[in-house]
C-alpha cells in the first residue's frame, strides 16, 4: 500500500470510542516513541524513518492532516511532563504576519497539510526515562490546529 493511501486511512479513521488510537512513531532497542491526538475531533499522521534518527541534531519527519482551521498565524506550545508534572515549557510563534518559518503558513480550512522534511530539536540528546511531551498548535483565534501527547521511553546510555 502506498504511503499516501496509508495517510488517508489514518486521517479518515473513526473509532467508536471517545479517544484516538495510540500510534507508534518508532520502536528500536532502547528507544520507543508513541503519540495520540489529544484533539477530540481530529487525528493526524506522523512518522519518522528510524528511532535512531531522533538522537541526531536534525532528522526528517512526515506529517499530514486536513485543516479544520485556517492558519494565518500559528503558535506551538510544548510541555515536558514527568510523573504527571510539567517540568519544562517551550512556546514559539511559527507563522506571523510578515514572518513565517513554515511553508504551510497561510493554508486555509479544509486544505490538506503535508510536510516532509527536516526538523531540528535544538537539544543534544533525548533525556533518559519515561515521559510525555504534550504538543499543541493553535492559530490566531486560539483554535487547536493539532494536538498530540507523545510518550517517550528512552533507555539509551549516552
Amino acid at each position: 500500500m502506498k504511503t499516501s493511501n496509508v495517510l488517508i486511512l489514518v486521517l479518515l479513521y473513526m473509532d467508536a470510542s471517545t479517544e484516538w488510537p495510540t500510534h507508534t512513531v518508532c520502536k528500536e532497542d532502547n528507544l520507543e516513541i508513541h503519540y495520540k491526538s489529544c484533539d477530540p475531533q481530529q487525528d493526524f499522521a506522523f512518522s519518522i524513518d528510524r528511532c535512531s534518527d531522533v538522537t541526531t541534531h536534525t532528522f526528517n519527519i512526515r506529517a499530514a492532516m486536513v485543516l479544520r482551521h485556517s492558519i494565518k498565524e500559528l503558535y506551538v506550545k510544548v510541555d515536558l511532563i514527568i510523573n504527571g508534572k510539567t517540568v519544562l515549557t517551550y512556546s514559539e510563534a511559527l507563522c506571523e504576519p510578515g514572518h513565517s518559518k513554515l511553508v504551510f503558513c497561510g493554508k486555509k480550512k479544509g486544505e490538506h497539510l503535508y510536510y516532509e522534511g527536516p526538523v531540528t530539536l535544538g537539544i543534544k540528546e533525548i533525556p533518559q526515562g519515561d515521559y510525555t511531551i504534550a504538543a499543541r498548535l493553535t492559530n490566531e483565534d486560539h483554535a487547536t490546529v493539532a494536538c498530540a501527547d507523545f510518550t517517550v521511553k528512552n533507555y539509551l546510555d549516552y
